[in-house]
């Protein structure tokens, strides 16, 4: 699979970096049920760029079902870019001719994207303060950018119904998941009118950087239209604090920091009680998800630990669900 790779990069390598140009330094950084990423130098003759190539390399997963295509995800990268958000700014997007199937390249972004690390690690120990306003002024610009053609738009009771159906169908009985379906159906915010959210914007995809944060917004295969406040609770899910619960925001910030940036980037003012319902959907949705991770193991479909060690978090989604109800969700 790498001399394929590296033989379709050589081909365009011209192309992106004049005559003569050449890739070095191929490595494999991570995979999938149907997605690589690798990293590697692209050598010109006045500069050495360090760059990422994305690729699909098998049809969608049913799990992925709601993934963008790679096109569209360059196309949003390009817009987010457009709007002032930082991302890992696009390259190319491949065609037919280069051999390289369904990717797109952008360039490297240094930084730290380890959430664990990110809350813990001494190194970002001064930055750490900043990283929830600049989250918030992150989102309003990208939920000011225009969505490409084609992404669909959710709103909560359709978020709540495909959840609970895949929920029904596993046979599961968890309590605090049954109570959190029926809760949050009945106190479900009146629609807003639909935004570009990211949809997957947490502590995880994230770049960050020791001196100035965020350095850019990583994995945008879930983006799609639908209320702002969606973006802003998920980062608060209480499983993207990696043991950090007393800081809400991914686990080194505060709602009220989170909020005001937005609203100074130029967001609309969106109350907090709007978030916590979204972060609450956050982690039932979550839970399931988990869920599902341990009955694909459970059932043989899959033999790798990884799914029942993710499985085992529902647990934390359901402390996040009984610490929201108990305080007045």
């Amino acid at each position: 699979m790498s001399d394929q790779v590296l033989e379709g990069l050589q081909r365009l390598a011209p192309e992106l970096a004049g005559e003569g140009a050449s890739v070095e330094g191929l490595q494999r950084l991570s995979g999938g049920a149907s997605m690589e990423t690798w990293a590697f130098v692209l050598v010109g003759r006045d500069a050495r760029d360090e760059l990422v190539l994305r690729r699909r390399t098998a049809p969608m997963a049913p799990e992925e079902g709601r993934s963008v295509s790679l096109a569209t995800e360059a196309a949003l990268i390009t817009a987010a870019h457009a709007a002032g958000a930082p991302v890992a700014q696009l390259v190319h997007l491949a065609r037919p001719a280069d051999g390289l199937g369904e990717a797109h390249i952008t360039r490297r972004v240094a930084g730290e994207t380890l959430g664990r690390k990110i809350v813990s690690d001494p190194r970002f120990e001064a930055v750490r303060p900043k990283l929830a306003r600049q989250c918030g002024e992150i989102l309003a610009q990208i939920h000011a950018a225009p969505p490409p053609p084609g992404l669909k738009t959710v709103d909560a009771l359709e978020e709540l119904a495909r959840y609970e159906e895949v929920y029904r169908k596993s046979g599961a009985e968890r309590p605090i998941l049954e109570l959190a379906f029926q809760h949050l159906k009945k106190i479900a915010p009146p629609p807003v009118a639909p935004v570009l959210l990211h949809g997957d914007f947490r502590n995880g995809n994230l770049m960050i950087d020791s001196e100035r944060g965020v350095s850019a917004v990583l994995d945008w295969e879930l983006s799609h239209c639908g209320d702002p406040a969606e973006d802003l609770g998920w980062i608060c899910v209480n499983s993207w604090r990696f043991g950090r619960a007393d800081l809400p925001v991914g686990g080194f910030g505060h709602y009220e920091d989170l909020l005001a940036g937005y609203v100074a980037a130029g967001g609309q003012e969106i109350p907090l009680s709007r978030v916590l319902y979204w972060q609450a959907l956050g982690s039932l949705k979550w839970g399931v998800m988990c869920l599902m991770m341990y009955a694909s193991y459970a059932s043989g479909a899959e033999s790798s630990v990884e799914r029942p060690m993710i499985g085992r978090r529902v647990s934390e989604t359901e402390i996040d669900l009984v610490t929201l109800l108990e305080n007045g969700l």
